[in-house]
């Protein structure tokens, strides 16, 4: 695997995929059992953590309780004998980069879960580190806060132009930040793409089904379910993603569709979710915005779910 100068990139997979432990040995925490890793041409492989000068934040931030916020991003400063006014210059910058103007003075205790996090994140880029590697920084936020956060780590990483390696096991957010998605499974890379790529593309079942929801029907000779569809191919499993699947009450003229019974509906708000089963056994999910519903539609309705030819692709 090749990392980009200046990319974010996104470790994501399931618990237990490998995708920390492969962050553990970028960092040098953890020696591969095989291979070499490399920055810039230089041999990086067996050059223990606090050589390499990468920066790392942490899921739980470990800031130091009893130092102020200044102090904090001050400390990796001063460990590598920085003069006092290039430390007040760089701390001066990271508080006014990351948000934390008027905080300086206070201790993590007085601070709000984003604001602790934001200064572990100002105290990992005070070095200046070539690589910024992140496990799962926003697992303890709630909800909103955590899409505050997103934003504020796309800003951060536009400014400062380091190469971001981050962890995380939600999908969404993976797909939200990163420049490139490296999607782990049983210890194997299954994909490397842009997050665009990786969900409409998927390279193999695994991820296809990882990312999201996913719809997938037996293709036989160019049918599904015994009706002539456009397909990539004669045979296969065909896969079309929830939203880009539309419904109809009636059998459509021409274009790709399959008969169905719906048989769930679950009002989100501005979307609905819905379930259908084809005559086959095959479940299918659909995103549909909820002001193009028909009116009256209910469990049990006799239905048809079409799809763009475009929209499906062959596992």
């Amino acid at each position: 695997m090749v990392i980009g100068r200046g990319e974010f990139l996104t470790l994501l997979g399931p618990s237990g995929s490998g995708k920390t432990t492969f962050l553990m040995v970028l960092s040098g925490f953890e020696a591969p059992t095989s291979g070499h890793l490399t920055l810039d041409g230089q041999e990086m492989t067996t050059i223990p953590a606090e050589k390499r000068g990468f920066g790392m934040v942490f899921q739980g931030y470990a800031l130091f309780p009893h130092m102020t916020v200044a102090e904090n991003i001050a400390f990796p400063l001063k460990v590598q004998r920085k003069s006092a006014a290039q430390v007040k210059a760089r701390v001066d910058a990271m508080v006014e980069m990351t948000g934390l103007s008027g905080h300086a003075h206070k201790r993590p205790t007085g601070l709000s879960g984003g604001q602790q996090q934001r200064v572990a994140l100002a105290r990992a880029l005070a070095c200046e580190p070539p690589v910024l590697l992140l496990d799962e920084p926003f697992s303890a936020l709630d909800k909103n806060l955590r899409g505050q956060m997103q934003d504020e780590m796309r800003r951060i990483h536009r400014d400062t132009g380091t190469t971001f390696v981050f962890v995380t096991h939600d999908q969404s957010e993976a797909l939200a930040l990163s420049s490139r998605v490296a999607i782990f499974e049983k210890g194997r890379l299954q994909q490397l793409a842009p997050p665009r790529e990786v969900y409409e593309r998927p390279a193999n079942r695994f991820v296809a089904e990882f990312l999201g929801d996913i719809n997938i029907l037996p293709v036989v000779d160019g049918t599904v379910e015994g009706r002539a569809v456009q397909t990539p191919g004669p045979a296969g499993d065909l896969a079309i993603r929830p939203e880009y699947m539309g419904l109809s009450l009636t059998d459509p003229a021409d274009g790709n569709a399959v008969a169905a019974r719906l048989t769930d509906l679950t009002y989100l708000g501005a979307e609905t979710r819905i379930l259908l089963e084809t005559a086959s056994g095959s479940a299918l999910v659909l995103h549909r915005p909820t002001a193009d519903l028909p009116e009256g539609l209910t469990p049990g309705a006799a239905v048809w779910a079409t799809w763009a030819p475009s929209r499906g692709f062959l596992l």
